[in-house]
Parts: structure tokens; sequence; C-alpha cells
């Protein structure tokens, strides 16, 4: 995958590899999972496995019978049969990608999670992975967790840095620069999270997580922008180009996430790492074009 700043980019070089992925989709009821699945068969990034839960929009026939080689049918009775199917459908080597429809991500993780037909492993850590795009940044900025963990371990940040970092190399970014986010640049026994932080930059120097700088801690401002970082004083090659930034608990993740939307303007594309396959799961609130481009990176993290 060449280097990507944007979803323009992402999704003209996922076209031109002519790879389709193989989309396990729960439930596609809605107009925004029927522009999901037109625009991933129109750009040629993904074949489509539809699993329905007892009702059947009239879309899915259409697309099934006008792509026969590209869209597939499987019926369920109802909507946690269509996840547990959908699972299954993964599990068996047969799709590439989960992807939520308008089934609640409650009932779609349980079938994600059973400890014997699901798709996290034993030991391995799930969490959730943001991609942005931001208008006053210069290119794609990746974070979390702003859905799944409350407050890292820091076992879990260990996960969380390695899972971040992967992202950022299927995006062409070979030697990331990750920020681990505090309010201050002080590590404090107050801030728990501040001695995970110091753990994670000593692996890092030691080569756990491959070619990449991690530094921290330092706010969000310090990360993402040089001006803030001279006049603190701080020299980092984090400073000022923070590919990823790293949140210290869902609270200040899942702000940061609703705030650049909300009042910045941002594109976002998200999904659920740590499992067998990527996992789709976008918000009920989230547009047609979002979950698209979290689509879009599921497909380029799937291995």
């Amino acid at each position: 995958m060449q280097s990507t700043q944007n979803f323009k980019t992402l999704i003209s070089n996922l076209s031109l590899l002519k790879n389709r992925k193989r989309v396990a989709l729960v439930c596609p009821n809605d107009s925004h999972t029927e522009y999901v699945i037109n625009r991933g068969l129109e750009e040629g990034i993904a074949d489509f496995l539809l699993c329905t839960g007892g009702t059947k929009a009239d879309f899915v026939c259409e697309l099934a019978e006008k792509y026969p080689d590209h869209v597939s049918i499987h019926e369920a009775e109802n909507p946690d049969a269509a996840a547990a199917l959908a699972v299954q459908i993964v599990r068996e080597g047969k799709a590439d990608v989960l992807m939520k429809g308008t089934i609640n991500t409650d009932n779609l993780l349980r079938a994600v999670l059973n400890k014997e037909h699901g798709l996290l492993e034993k030991g391995r850590v799930m969490t959730h992975v943001t991609v942005a795009q931001i208008p006053s940044y210069d290119k794609f900025l990746v974070f979390s967790d702003a859905a799944v963990i409350p407050r890292p371990t820091e076992e879990q940040f260990d996960a969380i840095l390695g899972y971040v970092v992967d992202v950022c190399r299927n995006l062409g970014k070979e030697r990331p620069n990750v920020a681990l986010i505090h309010c201050t640049e002080k590590v404090s026994e107050k801030f728990p999270h501040t001695l995970s932080y110091e753990t994670l930059m000593k692996k890092a120097k030691e080569g756990a997580y491959g070619d990449v700088v991690v530094d921290g801690p330092m706010d969000v401002k310090t990360a993402c922008d040089a001006d803030s970082g001279a006049i603190k004083g701080i020299a980092s090659p984090v400073v000022g180009n923070a590919d990823a930034l790293i949140f210290p608990n869902i609270e200040s993740g899942n702000v940061f996430y609703k705030t650049i939307t909300l009042f910045g303007g941002a594109e976002t594309a998200g999904m659920l790492y740590g499992t067998t396959a990527p996992i789709v799961v976008a918000s009920r609130a989230d547009s047609g074009e979002s979950k698209f481009y979290s689509l879009a990176v599921a497909c380029i993290s799937h291995k």
C-alpha cells in the first residue's frame, strides 16, 4: 500500500490493488448499508456475504441478482442467528471482514465474544481504532481507544500501541510517530497511565513495535502543533507531527472523537481490532460515507 494521507487516496489505492475482500455483513436493512455495498462494488474493493435475520430489504435481492459473482445471501431466523452465522463464516475462512448493518452492537458482540465460537482468541485484547481525516491536519490521524476499553491496563496499552502502529503501516506510514496523551508532560503516580507510558516508550526503544517513534506524555496540541511544542521547549520527532494518539481512557478518547467530527469537520473510519478479522461496528449516527471509509480501512487491515 502506498502512503495515504486522505480517504480519497486510500480508496483509489485499494481499487488499484484489485484484491477484493470478502465481507460478511449482518442485517443489511438500511439505506446507509445499501450505500456501502453499492460503493464497495463500484470501487471493486469488496464482495459481500449478506446475512439476513428474519427480514430482507428489497435491495438485498436486487443486488444479489445484479451482481451474482460478488453478492450472496445467507438467511437466518433472527438478528442473533444472523450474527452467529456471519461469525461462523469468518471463522471458517470464507470472509475476511465482519461488518454490522442494523443489528444492535451488543447483539453482534455477543457472537464475536462467544468463548467457543467467537473471533477473539484467548489472551488477545480487543480495542477500537479510529482513522481520522481532519481538515486542519495534513495527514491521517489514527487514535485509540474511543469505544471499548474504559481504562487500559499496562498490558492493554501494550496491545493498543501495537495495533495502532499496525494500522499506520497499513496506511503506508513506515515509521509512525505515536504520542501518548495526557493533560501535561509530567509523569506522576497520581496518574498511573503515565507510568505505563514510560514502560511503552522503553519497549519501543528496544524495538518491541518495530521502526516507530513513541513519546509522551504530552497533550494533543503539542502532539499535533509544532508551534506549541516549540513554545514549551519540547524536542521530539513526534511533536507537531503525530501519526497516532494513544488516549489514557475511554472518556478522553470518545470526547476527542465526537469533538473533531462535530466541530472540526473530520471524516472518520473506525473498526474493532485484535480479533481474528477486522470488525466494522459503525454508529447508527454515522453517515454512509463514514461507514464506507470504515469498511475500506478494515479491508486494508486484513492480513
